[in-house]
């Protein structure tokens, strides 16, 4: 990006197809500071635009081949040069067809024969306005950056968290499923030793029914208490020791996790004998490892699975900016993002409103709204505290409070907490966007309202969003 030229010192260039009007129009605008350069001819002005920069048109409108109407027109459909202001040149009798111009999109009309002062004035006025809207322009590309900075910044914070939420299922269904491979070997071989021992009928049934119980996903870990449960393994391994069955201190815990009592084993011990009780012990508890790492297995995809789904909800991928939204599955989608942060200390209560309509909203900007607030509730608690997500249905008009328990926003700085570049984080730590962008989010992309209520040990922010963008 380049600095605005000042009105002193800029590029014009002089579109006449008659000799002596644009030597005149040189010298003068030479004498007032400015660069310039000429075209005879329509095709030419366009050629000479495209291949260097002007900070400004003075255009003929009477030319031969291509008129300044047609210049204007082409101007006006280049992307390259829609913004050069162009300055018709006008006789008197030509006023309707410059008027015909400005509408077109000429920025203003010097009449013929040209008064020197008041060509410094019009050409200065134009100028100035290019200035102006080339500073702005300058400004909107430096806030989008700083805001696409900002949402990357968010974005990646969020994927530290993610990742961390990702790598513990992952780890969990890796190492189940190594164990799972050690332990099916050890049931294979169980399997084939019953083989070898000839069960009756009636022992296999024993056995079958045993087993079927084990592998109904229904059937819930017996719980005890956990002097309870290391006295009862206690008691299990020396029963099966008594019984001189081999890794008892291996078997008690899963026995006992099935319920196993040494009466218990005892009745079983009535049914099987010797080596087929030690085999049919090694059966059940070999089984019941197999399923329970299975289960371990299923949890650990299944969570993987669900902050994969909450992130791409989160971001609405693929899908277009405007989405009909679910604002309730929006903030549940950012406490699985936030869930890292959430796990040290911080709980949050949701007060739904049960028959919330979905709306007509930006669904990822919207869910940035939600991260900002959210995150910075749990920045202010230092993780420790309560969020409580409220909903509300008026009319044509929602309402989302997030409200935490931290220790409140001063009264002194709660009008500017809005403002761009304000913040209260330590440097490094706080761009003092985030709150901005959500603010413009709502009120100026949603035309909603976002307010903020704080006082000692309570802080509430408000948003209230329209049904559709068009309400």
């Amino acid at each position: 990006m380049t600095e605005p030229q000042s009105e002193t010192n800029s590029r014009v260039l002089i579109v006449d197809d008659y000799p002596m009007n644009r030597l005149k129009l040189s010298r003068v605008l030479e004498q007032q500071g400015h660069a310039v350069a000429q075209a005879e001819n329509g095709q030419q002005a366009l050629d000479m635009l495209h291949a260097e920069a002007f900070d400004v048109v003075l255009l003929d409108i009477v030319m031969p081949q291509m008129d300044g109407h047609q210049v204007l027109a082409q101007m006006k459909n280049d992307k390259q040069l829609r913004d050069i202001p162009v300055i018709v040149i006008s006789a008197v009798d030509e006023v309707d067809s410059a008027v015909r111009c400005i509408e077109m999109g000429a920025e203003d009309y010097i009449p013929k024969p040209f008064n020197p002062v008041f060509l410094r004035a019009r050409l200065n006025a134009s100028l100035r306005r290019k200035k102006l809207r080339d500073l702005e322009q300058v400004y909107l590309q430096q806030e989008i950056m700083l805001r696409q900075s900002e949402r990357l910044a968010t974005l990646g914070k969020l994927s530290a968290g993610m990742a961390h939420e990702l790598n513990n299922p992952a780890a969990a269904a890796r190492r189940g499923a190594d164990q799972l491979r050690e332990v099916f070997v050890r049931l294979q071989n169980s399997y084939l030793r019953l083989g070898e021992l000839s069960l009756t009928a009636v022992q296999l049934q024993t056995l079958t029914a045993l087993m079927q119980a084990i592998q109904q996903p229904d059937t819930p870990p017996v719980t005890l208490a956990p002097l309870v449960r290391s006295d009862r393994e206690s008691e299990v391994e020396a029963w099966l020791d008594d019984h001189e069955i081999a890794e008892s201190w291996e078997l008690a815990p899963a026995l006992v996790e099935m319920g196993y009592t040494p009466e218990s084993l005892a009745v079983l011990a009535a049914s099987f004998a010797g080596e087929q009780l030690e085999t049919a012990v090694a059966c059940l508890t070999h089984t019941h490892s197999v399923y329970n790492l299975l289960q371990e297995i299923s949890e650990g995809a299944g969570r993987i699975s669900e902050i994969v789904r909450a992130l791409k909800t989160y971001t609405y991928l693929d899908q277009a900016p405007v989405q009909d939204v679910d604002v309730h599955e929006g903030l549940e989608n950012t406490l699985v993002m936030l869930r890292s942060k959430l796990k040290k200390g911080i709980t949050v209560h949701r007060d739904y409103c049960s028959n919330l309509p979905r709306i007509e909203a930006y669904g990822s900007e919207l869910n940035q709204v939600w991260t900002n607030i959210i995150d910075n509730a749990i920045a202010a608690m230092n993780g420790q505290g309560e969020i409580t997500l409220r909903t509300h249905h008026d009319g044509r008009w929602i309402t989302v409070e997030i409200e935490d328990t931290g220790p409140g926003i001063p009264e002194a700085i709660q009008s500017r907490i809005f403002d761009p570049f304000f913040t209260t984080k330590p440097p490094g730590e706080g761009t003092g966007l985030g709150l901005n962008i959500s603010h413009n989010i709502v009120v100026q992309k949603h035309k909603g309202t976002l307010t903020a209520v704080s006082v000692p040990g309570k802080t509430c922010f408000q948003t209230r969003l329209p049904l559709t963008l068009e309400d």
